[in-house]
């Protein structure tokens, strides 16, 4: 089965501006999806993804709005999962709307994800934390928080900032994932491409060295590396495209904004993602 890409085929130019990771408010990002293609219609980006963390739900609505823009957007989804005891983020690209595995795996993640938040927040209130604020600051849920920066924006809001992470982990906050495996599983049944995302971010999530990606390649299936990324210094982007080359690996580049005052999209040069794009039914040329 062929990835899913509704506009293909689609010829873009190898200077091409392109930004294939970014985030809305359907997720865990600041600005809406409009708002969003509102920002990449206005700077001319050629393609760009919308990966919002498991949400393949939206791919329709996502291609409804971007058509009103004119702007090309590949269906997309980040997935959360775990390698060896780290957060691992997969970037699944072509991604068919409508039920299936992915989906599945998708709405259980994120249904449990959202239970345990709000499972948080109750246990927040009952140890003596009070938040009059809610349903103002989390005006787009109703005040009933679903991400991780929801309650942080709930308790910055009400003055407790000092020691607010630990409060939070106390409270019974933990990250919700799904295997590895039956991620990249489910994309390639549905057609479409499983890349590691932020290979070499660090910080909570996955550092991969090369004998890291060895292990994980030994046991599943990765078509590639997010290679540019703004957590990337510059030599571990030669590493990791280095790394790809070797195993005939795809590569993609993203700058994971989540809009302001976060970072915004980067215009990355189609060519630097050639074999992801062709593979997508792009031609870059």
């Amino acid at each position: 089965m062929q990835p899913y890409v509704p506009f293909a085929p689609l010829t873009v130019a190898p200077d091409a501006p392109i930004d294939l990771q970014m985030h809305t408010t359907l997720s865990d990002a600041r600005w809406t999806a409009s708002e969003l293609l509102d920002h990449v219609a206005g700077e001319g980006f050629a393609l760009i993804a919308i990966t919002d963390h498991e949400r393949p739900d939206t791919v329709d609505e996502i291609q409804r709005l971007a058509g009103e823009r004119r702007v090309r957007v590949v269906p997309a989804v980040e997935m959360s999962t775990t390698w060896e005891g780290d957060l691992c983020d997969i970037l699944c690209f072509g991604v068919r709307p409508g039920p299936g595995d992915l989906a599945s795996i998708a709405e259980s993640t994120r249904s449990r994800q959202i239970e345990n938040i709000r499972e948080t927040y109750t246990t927040l209130r009952r140890i003596g934390y009070q938040f009059p604020r809610a349903s103002e600051l989390l005006a787009q849920q109703s005040g009933e928080p679903e991400q991780l920066d929801d309650l942080f924006a709930l308790m910055k809001g009400h003055g407790y900032t000092e020691g607010a992470g630990p409060a939070i982990k106390a409270a019974g906050f933990t990250w919700i994932t799904a295997d590895l495996g039956e991620i990249v599983e489910a994309a390639h049944a549905s057609g479409a491409l499983a890349l590691i995302a932020h290979p070499g971010r660090g910080d909570g999530f996955a550092r991969f060295d090369a004998a890291q990606l060895d292990r994980l390649r030994a046991e599943v299936p990765i078509d590639g590396l997010e290679v540019r990324h703004p957590t990337h210094a510059p030599d571990q982007v030669e590493e990791f495209i280095a790394y790809a080359s070797a195993h005939d690996l795809l590569v993609s580049a993203g700058s994971d904004s989540h809009g302001p005052p976060g970072v915004l999209p980067i215009k990355y040069r189609a060519d630097s993602c050639r074999a992801l794009l062709e593979r997508l039914g792009i031609t870059v040329g």
